[in-house]
């Protein structure tokens, strides 16, 4: 198992019901570890609606997930 640390935004917190939590995952890939996450926590957005940025650079859903990672989901964001 993989130890991660998960940052939450807008609507992916509201449905998480916090902005940060550790996580334990076997996931191999962003992608699968958010698909993980969406059925634990009910999130609505599909990966494609979000970005994905890992240590604080954006990533692609491919890469791989490895422990101690600081794994941040940026759902779209509504503005004037």
């Amino acid at each position: 198992m993989t130890t991660v640390n998960l940052q939450y935004f807008a609507q992916l917190r509201e449905q998480a019901g916090r902005s940060t939590e550790q996580f334990s995952t076997g996931a191999a890939s962003l992608r699968e570890l958010y698909e993980e996450l969406r059925e634990r926590h009910g999130f609505t957005l599909g990966a494609d609606a979000l970005k994905v940025a890992v240590n604080a650079q954006f990533s692609a859903w491919d890469h791989a997930v490895s422990d101690g990672d600081t794994i941040v989901f940026i759902p779209p964001v509504a503005g004037g």
